[in-house]
């Protein structure tokens, strides 16, 4: 479909729509008058049949968003006093094609081998990049715009010009600020007031799992955005407190948990704290050494990735007074384990290294 139609052509009148119509109306507009005007639903029926093609030609650039885009730029082009009529030989008024010869020098079908293309590469027309089609530097449509300022309805909110191609809007300025969160808020989430740098209050919700020195980008809390464009983040610069039993690895929580040297040597369940719930069993093997990690499933930071475990870490406690009785137990003991040296290892490395 040559492109002097754009101008001519009311694709919106064609298929019944206002020009504010959206996708979906315009696919369910064009499938119900596709069945009516089909050739097989009116067979002979020339009047259909060429309803049939321009429902076809205006579908096929209006179900398209940048074809659309740019169609709806040349309509208010066109709309703004710069019309096109299709010139004759002899004329007074140029055609679009004319336009092009006179600005790329030669007119359309003078020179061999070369003349002007129709805009789209596919049944039904539509712009798809234009040109000449054999060797010529054809004229992008955009550029054509620009000739007539800022045609196609841009708005300056977007970065205005001469063309209609429309910029990202421009966001307002981001805003910083700081906070200092509890371990438990850090853990479980909250909802805290923050004073940014420019000293602008916010109230914002801290999700689950933050660690110490992360940098949250909360949307929508900066500054507002000129002209009603999105108003920019808040960048929160967040410092976690320590908990006087529990710490933190990662989505893991950790927990040093003291036992006696009797349980260490024998063996025994204990029971240790989690963190917001109820104390869960652990099971220290008999000969337990102090510094051995236990894993508890499931007991650690809840993450948008999953929720980690609980590490706890046996620590043998050495009793600072005994009872006469205690004493003399632990001097059997030695008795029995007079033979065994548990530092020999250590100085058999030593002379190695």
């Amino acid at each position: 479909m040559a492109s002097q139609d754009w101008f001519e052509k009311d694709f919106y009148a064609i298929l019944g729509l206002s020009a504010d119509a959206d996708a979906k109306e315009i696919k369910k507009r064009y499938r119900k008058l596709a069945r009516d005007l089909h050739p097989d639903a009116k067979p002979g029926d020339k009047g259909a049949e060429q309803r049939f093609k321009e429902i076809g030609e205006a579908y096929a650039v209006l179900s398209d968003p940048e074809q659309r885009q740019q169609y709806d730029a040349v309509r208010a082009m066109s709309r703004g006093g710069a019309r096109f009529t299709a010139g004759g030989a002899g004329g007074s008024t140029g055609g679009f094609e004319d336009v092009f010869s006179n600005l790329f020098g030669g007119s359309a079908g003078q020179r061999a081998g070369q003349h002007y293309t129709t805009y789209g590469g596919r049944p039904g027309g539509g712009y798809a990049g234009g040109g000449y089609d054999a060797g010529g530097q054809g004229p992008d449509l955009e550029d054509l715009l620009s000739m007539f300022g800022q045609a196609g309805g841009v708005d300056p909110r977007f970065g205005g010009g001469g063309g209609f191609r429309r910029q990202q809007p421009t966001k307002g300025r981001d805003r910083q600020a700081t906070a200092t969160l509890s371990f438990r808020q850090a853990v479980s989430g909250d909802v805290v007031k923050v004073r940014g740098t420019d000293g602008v209050t916010s109230k914002v919700r801290i999700q689950p799992g933050v660690k110490d020195g992360d940098t949250i980008r909360i949307r929508g809390k900066g500054d507002p955005g000129p002209s009603g464009t999105p108003a920019g983040d808040l960048l929160l610069k967040v410092a976690v407190q320590g908990h006087e039993v529990f710490g933190r690895e990662g989505a893991n929580l950790t927990l040093d948990v003291p036992v006696t040297f009797a349980e260490a040597a024998l063996g025994k369940t204990i029971s240790v704290p989690t963190f917001g719930g109820p104390p869960v069993k652990v099971r220290l093997p008999a000969g337990t050494p102090s510094g051995r990690v236990l894993r508890v499933k499931g007991r650690g930071v809840a993450t948008k990735n999953g929720t980690g475990d609980l590490l706890v870490t046996v620590q043998v406690v050495v009793p600072q007074r005994l009872s006469d009785e205690a004493r003399k137990a632990v001097e059997v003991l030695a008795e029995q384990d007079a033979q065994a040296d548990p530092r020999e290892e250590v100085f058999q490395r030593a002379r190695q290294g």
